[in-house]
């Protein structure tokens, strides 16, 4: 939970209670559907596996008609790279999918629940019931699903033909979240306006563009200081931008990537991103290149990445970033073109003592994110990191 924070449909992790309440779901079934499979989007495409997806673990954030949704209980959720197969049995007996039975599965097990959710929610059981638990497996290995009893056959045509997608026993064959979300039952009455959807890449391409050169360093210093886990959806999500196995990605090749996931840019904004990311100025993005302009905000609120950045430019450690110790830190990532450095400083520098003290420097990191609160702990010894 604490790796998808600042996603909108997420619930932030701020403690953890219990009560006697009850969850009531009760909105237009297409939009809800809609609101659960961008949140399953959104952990797929960085690398996440829920697991344990059901209605009761989906919130309304407050008693209001049009309360955003919140998905919440991430105990069973685990990192995938693409390719990996999971045999551990997780999650409630209704909504396992049947690879997850056989011990052999990625990624599509969260379509699957989704699917089981949508049929229970149209038709108010669930597909797969018996008596016991085995029962219930057994049921789910069979696959026969009904959608003769009642009221399926005053279900639309379009919302069965979904649940069939869904609820495909073959996971090579079943709906991934992105086709999901384009499906017409979805679109419905123009519920789902066409437009382009969330992506992560463009988000933070487009505020990695109009950060100071500063703050880019710094998170060229904290992308490596990042373990594999915390960055594992943004590794897929770089491979498979590339098409030509050269290890970066080429104009082209970002402007594809961008567009197959939604996103149909000008040839102006594309060379804008390409030129933020592209930090050695060479016409490519380089994987560290990519890290760091992608993996930014909801890495700024953790201490250890903040003071190792910090360290990087205080060589002397003096407590303080000087204009001199900015120019060094820059001229060593090729950033540093004589411009800019004092409009920097002065930016930055809150007390006007002309350098930069630590409690300025989580200032900037922090500013632009709305999730992180600007109030630096005390500092402590941490390990230097890989850049």
């Amino acid at each position: 939970m604490y790796y998808l924070a600042g996603q909108p449909n997420i619930v932030e992790l701020k403690g953890t209670y219990e009560d006697k309440h009850s969850v009531h779901l009760v909105r237009n079934f297409a939009s809800l559907l809609r609101t659960i499979v961008h949140i399953v989007h959104t952990c797929h495409s960085n690398g996440v596996i829920h697991r344990d997806l059901k209605p009761e673990n989906f919130l309304l954030l407050n008693k209001d008609e049009n309360a955003p949704l919140k998905a919440s209980d991430f105990g069973l959720s685990v990192f995938f790279k693409e390719g990996e197969v999971f045999k551990d049995i997780v999650g409630s007996a209704y909504y396992i999918a049947p690879e997850m039975l056989k011990r052999r599965y990625g990624p599509e097990v969260d379509i699957w629940s989704i699917g089981v959710m949508l049929y229970i929610l149209l038709c108010g059981v669930p597909p797969f019931w018996a008596e016991s638990e085995h029962g219930i497996f057994n049921a789910i290995l069979r696959g026969r699903v009904d959608f003769i009893s009642d009221p399926w056959p005053s279900i639309s045509s379009e919302a069965k033909a979904l649940v069939r997608r869904m609820l495909t026993s073959d996971p090579k064959h079943r709906l991934t979240a992105r086709q999901v979300l384009n499906h017409p039952w979805i679109k419905e009455d123009g519920d789902s306006p066409d437009t382009r959807l969330d992506n992560v890449v463009l988000d933070k391409l487009k505020q990695f563009r109009a950060m100071n050169k500063f703050k880019k360093v710094a998170l060229r210093v904290i992308a490596g200081c990042l373990s594999e886990e915390e960055i594992i959806g943004l590794k897929q999500m770089f491979k498979g931008m590339i098409t030509d196995n050269s290890g970066t990605i080429t104009l082209e090749e970002l402007e594809q990537g961008l567009a197959n996931e939604g996103r149909k840019l000008s040839e102006y904004e594309a060379k804008q991103l390409m030129e933020a990311a592209d930090a050695d100025g060479n016409g490519t993005i380089d994987y560290k290149e990519f890290i760091t302009a992608t993996m930014h905000l909801n890495r700024m609120d953790r201490e250890e990445h903040l003071y190792a950045a910090f360290q990087y430019f205080d060589k002397d450690n003096s407590g303080y970033i000087t204009i001199e110790e900015l120019e060094q830190a820059l001229r060593e990532f090729g950033m540093n073109d004589g411009k800019d450095i004092k409009e920097i400083i002065s930016e930055v520098d809150g007390d006007n003592d002309g350098r930069i003290n630590h409690d300025e420097f989580v200032a900037m990191m922090k500013k632009g994110n709305p999730d992180a609160a600007v109030n630096p702990k005390k500092r402590r010894d941490v390990s230097f990191c890989d850049v």
